[in-house]
């Protein structure tokens, strides 16, 4: 059965000179440029409340997107006995802490397995909403809190309560480098000019913002927390590569091993074998979508992390005249 839905937003500065269709398919990252292409030949987009149908126009920044269009069920997704780690749920949305390991949504390459999949099985009502209610993601390898919602207005105002920026994600993460201080790094993000598989900090991407403190100095390493005014895929990775501070494992931003000097051996190989970023949703808060209540959810700390911490503060006590 074909689902309605109304997206809204308003083209960024940034987004000066592209053509319509690639400034869409931007702004509303959960579909591909060639279904926004039909969109705008079919009559399915405002731009500025007059319905366009050259997906070559050029925007000039500021311009109101409104999109009316049907999903129909051409992707059909099996559900999935996979196990949820369930931290709250009632009749309008779920949170899940997400383990490492386990893709949010299929795609290419992993065209099941995923959390959607285990959505699905959990709840086959979920199938009525639009991309199984996810609402936000999270890389295969971060762990942490997810929000779903059950139903399609809990998903229609969540991800308007997101775009507002109006629920409060935190992070905790282990980055490589010793960082004197927290701060904010507002830098946009696109995707890599040469490795289209990640993203960059790029001038002409979308707009990011992330919040940073120290929690803790190592040696050669810092005990981070993060908060997102945004959430552009990779943000966190990619402002920190940014920084010159990659996250511990994060290899394809950078987060190559760096090993104290007199490391002792177990920590040596600790590191050297921690094979995921070291990156986790600690906190998530948002007004509940149909009541209106303020809710407020924590997840553990996964033991990776909290090992390799521990690892990280020993080593650091033991030789604290020399580097601390």
């Amino acid at each position: 059965m074909a689902q309605q839905i109304t997206l809204t937003d308003t083209v960024k500065d940034s987004q000066l000179g592209q053509r319509l269709d690639q400034a869409v398919a931007e702004l509303f990252s959960d579909f591909s440029r060639s279904r926004v292409k039909e969109w705008i030949l079919d009559s399915k987009i405002q731009v500025d409340g007059v319905v366009i149908t050259k997906p070559r126009i050029r925007v000039m920044g500021g311009e109101e997107i409104i999109v009316h269009a049907e999903l129909e069920d051409e992707e059909r997704w099996e559900a999935q006995d996979i196990a949820l780690d369930i931290v709250y749920e009632d009749d309008d949305i779920l949170v899940i802490n997400k383990p490492r390991g386990l893709v949010v949504h299929p795609g290419a390459g992993t065209p099941d397995g995923t959390v959607l999949n285990a959505l699905l099985f959990h709840y086959p009502q979920i199938a009525e909403v639009p991309r199984a209610g996810i609402v936000h993601r999270l890389d295969k390898d971060t762990t942490g809190l997810m929000v779903v919602a059950k139903t399609v207005p809990a998903q229609t105002r969540l991800v308007r309560a997101l775009q507002k920026r109006r629920i409060t994600r935190e992070y905790e993460a282990i980055a490589i480098g010793k960082m004197t201080a927290g701060g904010m790094i507002e830098k946009p993000i696109g995707r890599h000019t040469t490795k289209r598989v990640l993203m960059a900090v790029n001038e002409m991407g979308k707009p990011a913002v992330t919040h940073y403190r120290v929690a803790e100095h190592f040696r050669e390493h810092t005990r981070i927390r993060l908060r997102l005014e945004t959430g552009r895929t990779h943000q966190i990775r990619v402002h920190m590569s940014y920084l010159q501070y990659p996250l511990l494992g994060d290899i394809a931003y950078g987060g190559r091993a760096r090993i104290p000097k007199d490391a002792s051996q177990e920590l040596t190989d600790m590191i050297r074998g921690f094979d995921r970023q070291a990156l986790h949703a600690v906190m998530l808060k948002f007004d509940h979508p149909v009541t209106d209540e303020t809710m407020e959810f924590h997840a553990p700390v996964p033991d990776d992390m909290i090992e390799m911490a521990e690892a990280l503060r020993v080593d650091a006590k033991e030789n604290f005249s020399e580097d601390i």
